[in-house]
């Protein structure tokens, strides 16, 4: 396998939308940059609803057009908000409708399309972009700053690469949390996902095309589904909740569609349908690290922390990331003192933990009383919505600056019927 250089400017571990937008950035800025991918791409992926934060993000690192162009072709979804079913109860949050500014529409993607566009239009700015490669172990203190071992898998042979700045972006993979020992168990519950890709016409009047659908479980409201349609008729399907809803006996089908069988609503709004990527199961998805950043490398998206799929975050975080390292990166390479502190992992933290405050309000039912009350506020609504969209670094909203607090509030509220 040949290499365009013997010393690169960042390496980047991951070619999934956090390590796509900081390579095709990098590259803009005349970096060397290589980019290490242990999967051959196209590749399936869950996290196939965009928030429409994430656009802002894709615009930054010169990946909007592309994106557009794809949906132009009708090979994107057009969404434009979230809607919500609990026991007979409807309702829906419209994005444009936000108190942020900003786009307030996106995409609901495959990501394994959405992931390779992002990539190949990297390597078009000029990022070098290998797949199939494993990353075994990291030196932060070679000789020319960053060295990899790493193995080319399909060959099974070993090779070296070294670089002056390493970013991680492995996603799930988590290459250096587990190389480095960063890994600390979230404080999450373990939760279990089963979910597939079907084919439906989903024709029911209640339903929005343009809207992601979470359903709750009508008896269990830890239990809730996810319906993502994409533009080809298509859409993908799954129930999450805590590892105590399952029976580890049973089949991934059977973990998904024996909850199904419960809820009407998704019955009758399912119609006839074929299942056609087989249903999986993903357990303990949920994680944490101890720090974001350390000498010579910095951790993007996923691999640094993954909440839940609840309010489709993943991506997200992912970009976010990505946007606010690399004009560290290059500073950095510069010469210049950066405090990764201060200008990265506390403002990113800041943006999750709002997150965090919601995913743990909905498994505890708070979030759910907000979201399904009758009476909503409409400026109240409006800020809520702004999370909901993606928007959970704008401390300009009350619901970001002090979240817990506001959503303790709002929910207390709700529960006596004074909001």
């Amino acid at each position: 396998m040949q290499f365009n250089h013997s010393l690169y400017d960042v390496i980047i571990i991951g070619a999934g939308p956090s390590g796509a937008a900081a390579a095709a950035m990098l590259a803009q800025a005349g970096q060397r940059v290589l980019v290490l991918e242990r999967q051959h791409f196209p590749r399936f992926s869950i996290g196939e609803s965009l928030l429409p934060q994430c656009m802002s993000y894709l615009a930054e690192a010169g990946l909007l057009a592309a994106v557009e162009r794809e949906a132009e072709a009708l090979s994107f979804q057009f969404k434009n908000g979230a809607a919500f079913y609990r026991d007979g109860d409807k309702t829906h949050f419209d994005f444009t409708k936000k108190s942020s500014p900003g786009p307030g529409t996106t995409y609901q993607i495959k990501r394994e399309h959405f992931d390779n566009l992002l990539i190949n239009e990297a390597a078009a700015y000029g990022a070098e972009v290998k797949h199939g490669i494993q990353v075994d172990a990291v030196d932060l203190d070679a000789p020319e700053g960053v060295a990899l071992s790493c193995t080319v898998l399909e060959q099974q042979t070993t090779l070296r690469i070294c670089g002056r700045f390493l970013l991680d972006g492995s996603g799930f993979g988590r290459v250096l949390p587990r190389l480095l020992e960063l890994e600390y168990p979230s404080d999450f519950p373990v939760r279990q996902a089963a979910f597939c890709h079907v084919r439906s016409k989903l024709a029911h009047p209640a339903f929005d095309p343009n809207k992601i659908l979470i359903t709750v479980h009508p008896k269990q409201p830890e239990l809730w589904f996810w319906l993502i349609p994409f533009a080809d008729n298509t859409a993908s399907f799954g129930v999450v909740g805590g590892t105590e809803y399952f029976d580890p006996a049973q089949t991934p089908a059977e973990a998904l569609w024996q909850k199904v069988a419960d809820e009407p609503f998704l019955v009758e709004l399912l119609g006839d349908y074929d299942v056609i990527r087989p249903e999986q199961v993903l357990t303990g998805y949920s994680a944490n690290v101890r720090q974001l950043y350390g000498k010579r490398f910095a951790l993007l998206g996923n691999a640094g922390e993954f909440l839940d799929p609840v309010f489709s975050s993943g991506v997200t975080i992912a970009l976010k990331s990505s946007v606010m390292a690399v004009p560290l990166v290059l500073r950095e390479l510069e010469g210049e003192p950066v405090d990764w502190e201060t200008e990265f992992s506390q403002p990113l933290r800041k943006g999750i933990d709002t997150f965090r405050t919601f995913v743990k309000g909905w498994y505890n039912c708070t979030f759910q009383d907000v979201i399904f009350y009758r009476q909503q506020q409409e400026q109240i609504k409006a800020m809520i919505c702004s999370i909901l969209a993606g928007y959970a670094w704008d401390t300009s909203n009350p619901f970001v600056k002090e979240s817990e607090r506001r959503l303790r509030v709002v929910s207390e509220l709700c529960q006596t019927d004074t909001y």
